[in-house]
């Protein structure tokens, strides 16, 4: 596995990353997080991850000459997080491919963008996810050295509000 600096070019595979990972979640039952509908059949989340790859770091994890996980970083948090109220690295997207799941590619781009806080001399590393289905994506960022910040929730129309859960790591 190599991990590179992204950008725009990566778009398509961004957004098949993201489509594999709303079919594997739907799959399984667990709707709450991105719905049933494709990533990329959704103008508004198709633009934000155009966003993504103009305004931030992306970072692309390739296996065998493919993308197999992006992660994305901010030096600052999404609108729905209150800062951090000091300088930090914010983690604002990462998915990896479903097929190659625990072969440690999310795990490799967190440890990517540890090294990236360093660099940057940022001592503050945080992400937010998905915080219903009995918080299984929590412990999973716990698994990778986070600890619970805190909670969030973002209105959605007609719906319950999304459950977010905001998790830190010192580097």
């Amino acid at each position: 596995m190599q991990i590179r600096t992204g950008g725009p070019a990566d778009l398509p595979a961004t957004l098949a990353l993201l489509d594999g990972a709303v079919a594997w979640l739907t799959a399984r039952g667990h709707t709450g997080q991105w719905g049933t509908e494709p990533w990329s059949s959704r103008p508004a989340a198709v633009e934000r991850t155009r966003r993504y790859a103009d305004a931030y770091l992306l970072r692309a994890a390739e296996v065998d000459g493919e993308v197999a996980g992006v992660c994305v970083l901010a030096g600052e948090p999404p609108e729905s997080v209150p800062p951090a109220g000091e300088p930090e690295l914010y983690i604002r997207l990462l998915v990896t491919d479903r097929a190659r799941s625990g072969s440690g590619i999310g795990a490799a781009l967190v440890d990517d963008a540890v090294a990236e806080a360093r660099r940057r001399g940022v001592s503050l590393l945080r992400v937010d996810c998905y915080a219903g289905s009995d918080g299984r994506l929590v412990r999973r960022y716990e698994a990778l050295g986070f600890t619970r910040a805190e909670r969030f929730a973002v209105p959605r129309d007609g719906g319950e509000p999304w459950p977010g859960q905001v998790l830190q790591r010192r580097v």
